[in-house]
């Protein structure tokens, strides 16, 4: 039977692998917000936003050589979003893909590549050695209908967005009782923290766990799974940041730490 040292190897070698994907967290080099006509960073195109479409209009011609879902573009089409019942897939070239994504009534091309500047200079997503110490159980208690929470993100310019939680976590922690937010994450829920080695030894911004409330009404966070966000391996990314009541006042010296390049220096701050 593995150890749990051993599992935590498995995962990590699965998170170094995911993090070089097409689409992994490395490869996405724009998002770029369309609020009128115009070009995008690093493709062709004329992207705009059109009543009544959940999504964009992009204009471009044959010897831009894009396709969306499949068919070369010539003159103007239409490029439904994430989260519709079919959205559309761009492509640009054998390495660039993008997607269109939706906050509100507001929406971005994303651009992916898998040749990407970042994946090129990746070595690996430094972290901690397995600590049994910060496999914590504490407890957990469903709101009924939920609770409504300000997230800030970190482009927001300090902007808060409400995120509904299902319930909150309760830990202890050297005779102190914290009470935490974790919102729903598909069938997880995913808990945004930040602790003492934040800007230390570990990505200024915090950590994400993602975690699962047991049967019994207890709940398991193993911080040896913490992970680092998306917006650690690009800025293309705009990340939720920690709430007040998810900042640890001590170090949590367990999980992932910084993304590190293959010469042995961060990725980013």
């Amino acid at each position: 039977m593995e150890t749990p040292g051993e599992k935590l190897a498995i995962f990590r070698e699965r998170r170094n692998l995911a993090a070089v994907q097409p689409q992994g967290p490395l490869a996405l080099v724009n998002t770029q917000w369309i609020d009128m006509e115009q070009t995008v960073w690093g493709v062709p195109g004329l992207w705009a936003p059109r009543e009544g479409l959940s999504g964009l209009q992009l204009t471009a011609a044959a010897e831009d050589g894009i396709t969306v879902d499949g068919e070369p573009v010539e003159g103007t089409v239409d490029v439904r979003a994430k989260g519709t019942e079919d959205p559309s897939d761009v492509v640009f070239s054998d390495t660039q893909v993008g997607h269109v994504i939706a906050q509100g009534d507001s929406y971005a091309l994303r651009v992916w590549d898998s040749n990407s500047e970042g994946i090129q200079a990746f070595g690996h997503i430094d972290a901690f050695d397995y600590a049994p110490e910060w496999v914590i159980t504490g407890s957990w208690q469903e709101i009924p209908g939920g609770k409504s929470v300000g997230f800030e993100h970190l482009k927001d310019e300090g902007v808060s967005r409400d995120e509904v939680i299902p319930g909150e976590i309760t830990i202890s922690h050297d005779g102190q009782e914290y009470t935490l937010a974790a919102f729903k994450a598909g069938r997880a829920l995913q808990l945004v923290f930040a602790d003492a080695t934040n800007d230390v030894s570990t990505y200024s911004v915090g950590r994400f766990l993602f975690v699962a409330p047991n049967p019994d009404g207890t709940i398991t966070l193993d911080f040896n799974l913490a992970v680092l966000p998306p917006c650690a391996f690009s800025y293309a990314f705009n990340c939720p940041l920690p709430p007040a009541q998810n900042r640890f006042p001590f170090p949590i010296e367990a999980g992932e730490k910084n993304v590190m390049k293959s010469d042995g220096s961060l990725l980013h701050g």
